[in-house]
């Protein structure tokens, strides 16, 4: 998925950025050659845009774990306590994320944190380079805790919830899970690529198939929220945390996740985005606070967290 949005933040549009002419090309070449815009679509929703070469932060030990084709780079802080995951969104890195590092170190937890395949400074995801898939961001947590540990608790945003919220659905154990700006379902946001490229509805579910086929498993299965609400074991405990202004991940999406989950709390914000929101003083409180399990259920600035069930 590759994906930003307009300023009302009520459409989600592709970081693309076409040419003039671009679309009406594509719309013609919809009506000769449907196939072949399907497959163009596939491989820019499959395309991370954002920094290969990010910081990581300060101190941690680095290490490097052969998933799938490709070199998964991480670090780890810490060496004893229980285990916390640090999971970055698409086009995201690690580093996005370390301002979580020196309070969970504080409470006395081990903090691991990697860069999906494709994505920061790990290797290729399995269709090669610059290109990944929400399964893959799935089976690449799972295989980072096998390597590393049992999770106590995972943090992870925007798509990085998702695939969280995924990946603890297919099994994955941990006692606590906190979502920032996550997506509940990101299926419906392929309708904001056909219209940012110019292509109809019978192309956008060739579009669809071929997802599914990369996948390998029916795209319902992340629709993470619709899926929570059925699941027919406990899950973990759940803190939702969105922006009422977040311009790439819709707001609802998060409330939605949130009420679907059963037990989940909810905070809402107003006026952080998409990624300020992972270095806001009071969010971050909030979030150690779920993790280390001494929330209240009223964030460090009053903003009370609903529940979701």
């Amino acid at each position: 998925m590759t994906l930003a949005a307009t300023e009302n933040s009520t459409t989600v549009r592709s970081h693309v950025r076409l040419p003039r002419g671009v679309r009406t090309a594509v719309s013609l070449l919809d009506r000769v050659a449907p196939a072949a815009v399907a497959r163009v679509a596939l491989y820019l929703w499959c395309r991370p845009a954002g920094a290969r070469d990010a910081e990581v932060g300060p101190g941690g030990t680095p290490w490097s774990l052969r998933v799938g084709n490709g070199d998964v780079a991480g670090r780890t802080w810490g060496d004893h306590g229980p285990r916390v995951y640090l999971v970055h969104g698409w086009g995201g890195h690690q580093g996005q994320l370390t301002d979580l590092v020196g309070p969970l170190l504080a409470a006395g937890h081990q903090v691991v944190a990697y860069d999906a395949p494709s994505h920061g400074r790990s290797g290729p995801g399995a269709y090669g380079p610059r290109q990944s898939t929400l399964p893959e961001m799935v089976d690449t947590l799972a295989a980072v805790v096998a390597a590393h540990g049992p999770a106590h608790a995972v943090v992870a945003h925007s798509l990085g919830g998702t695939a969280t919220a995924s990946a603890v659905l297919d099994g994955l154990d941990a006692q606590r899970v906190a979502l920032v700006a996550p997506m509940a379902d990101p299926i419906p946001y392929t309708r904001d690529l056909a219209d940012v490229l110019g292509f109809g509805e019978p192309t956008r579910q060739r579009f669809l198939a071929l997802m599914e086929r990369r996948a390998g498993r029916p795209l319902a299965d992340f629709d993470v929220a619709a899926v929570a609400a059925r699941h027919p074991r406990p899950l973990p405990d759940a803190l939702v945390v969105h922006d009422t202004l977040d311009k790439e991940a819709h707001h609802a999406d998060g409330a939605r996740l949130a009420a679907s989950w059963p037990g989940a709390r909810f905070l809402s914000t107003t006026g952080l985005g998409h990624r300020r929101i992972l270095r806001d003083p009071d969010v971050v409180a909030a979030l150690v606070a779920h993790v280390t399990g001494t929330g209240d259920g009223v964030a460090p600035d009053g903003r009370r967290e609903t529940s979701g069930a």
